[in-house]
């Protein structure tokens, strides 16, 4: 009876052409929180209009707020049993994760570890300047991803490169043009980067053991050929922007009040990862895990910052309400990715992507009976490659949005700049997995 009633909500045209029409106006949202922000400033700090405007540009709320309307509408048509039917068959076990691993991977032992790691690596790039550690960040750290999960990857190199790079002092300041194209940068490399592995990337999370893809598929298919273009990607990137990656480098230390986490403490906190990473399907099991978490944070907090909680769950917030609207966009999606040929399902995926979750699209595609080995490439490697176009592209890219908007002026990061700075890392995907053969 219970199924009855909720596949009359999810089949009711009204009900898809409205999820719709709110999941259109959440994205155009997204791309206008920076004039919201530049509005809210015109009034009195703390007054009510300024909060209201304040809150419209949130870009991690927007979605939340539009399904929380969604809500309003299933209660207002199939009174107070319908909004509860349709959450809880929903699936928010992806942004329980992203919320978990975002709060555990933005701790110093974490940060510390992966920097040192980056720091190894960009000793062996034979460049002078700051030159070296910002490719290393930018090529290690993505594909670190592949291990890691992508959100714990977007999360500690955003950090990094927020703490040595964006928060520089005024003799090295970055110009507005080499922040964004490093933020577009780092978006396509994260989304490409997880792709060595079956785990990782959360577009290819959703088709893997539908499609049967394992790690040496992974690796044959769209590994290697990620490896390559994040590393074209940022020779690009530093290259054109080299004049500000010269001078001496040196890691920004910690202040003197805050202490150096022993080897020790560092390992328990990558064993917390792992074992979060493990049970990725299983959220009554990693939340659980979380919580231990928190006790060994708070026992250690001599050698902790402040747990990022706040950002952590607007992040988990803004995919709850992405996976509340997209479940309503198969009506339309998936006849559109049946009707394409090879190489405008590539393309139209990519394009796709920048409008939707590459993971709900991916998810969509999975779904389709009878599609070929060569579209199910097409389509992961579109969505994969379209990742950094926007920030509800893929699923990690507003943990890196929370982190480095503040760099970005009193306005934040504006969509549109996000946009042009991912095209030519975007472009350059787009080719490596064209045209590189599978191995």
């Amino acid at each position: 009876m219970m199924d009855l009633v909720l596949e009359t909500i999810t089949g009711d045209r009204t009900v898809q052409v409205v999820g719709t029409a709110l999941f259109g106006i959440a994205v155009i949202h997204t791309f206008l929180v920076k004039k919201f922000e530049h509005i809210a400033h015109k009034f009195p700090k703390g007054s009510p209009a300024g909060e209201f405007f304040h809150f419209l540009g949130e870009v991690e709320a927007v979605f939340g707020m539009w399904a929380a309307v969604l809500v309003l509408f299933l209660l207002g048509t199939f009174g107070g049993s319908g909004p509860i039917l349709y959450l809880e068959s929903l699936n928010f076990t992806e942004p329980a994760f992203v919320f978990v691993i975002m709060a555990m991977a933005g701790t110093r032992p974490v940060i510390k570890f992966a920097e040192q790691i980056i720091v190894l690596f960009s000793k062996l790039i034979p460049l002078p300047g700051r030159m070296p550690f910002y490719m290393s960040a930018l090529i290690v750290g993505p594909i670190l991803g592949s291990f890691i999960t992508e959100p714990a990857a977007m999360t500690v190199t955003a950090l990094i490169l927020q703490k040595n790079f964006y928060a520089n002092d005024d003799e090295q300041e970055m110009s507005m043009a080499f922040k964004y194209a490093t933020l577009g940068l780092l978006f396509v490399n994260i989304s490409i980067g997880g792709t060595l592995t079956h785990f990782a990337a959360p577009p290819v999370l959703m088709v893997a053991t539908t499609w049967g893809w394992g790690m040496s598929h992974m690796l044959g298919h769209f590994g290697y050929k990620a490896v390559i273009a994040v590393i074209i990607s940022t020779c690009i990137i530093a290259f054109r922007y080299r004049k500000e990656l010269t001078g001496s480098f040196n890691l920004r230390e910690e202040r003197d009040d805050k202490m150096h986490p022993p080897w020790w403490i560092t390992l328990v906190h990558l064993i917390f990862l792992a074992l979060v990473v493990a049970t990725a399907h299983h959220m009554v099991v990693f939340l659980g895990l979380f919580l231990f978490f928190l006790g060994f944070a708070t026992v250690t907090q001599e050698f902790q910052d402040t747990l990022k909680l706040k950002e952590s769950l607007l992040v988990g917030f803004f995919l709850g309400g992405l996976v509340t609207l997209g479940n309503l966009q198969a009506w339309w999606l998936q006849p559109l990715l049946t009707s394409l040929d090879n190489m405008p399902l590539y393309f139209g995926s990519t394009a796709l992507t920048a409008i939707t979750d590459n993971a709900a699209l991916t998810y969509l595609g999975s779904l389709v009976t009878g599609i070929t080995d060569e579209q199910k490439y097409y389509l992961v490697a579109g969505a994969v490659a379209g990742g950094g176009l926007t920030v509800i592209a893929n699923a990690p890219n507003p943990a890196g949005f929370g982190i480095l908007k503040g760099d970005f002026g009193k306005d934040g990061i504006s969509p549109i700049g996000l946009l042009k700075s991912a095209l030519v890392p975007t472009i350059i995907a787009l080719i490596c997995f064209k045209f590189f053969v599978h191995l």
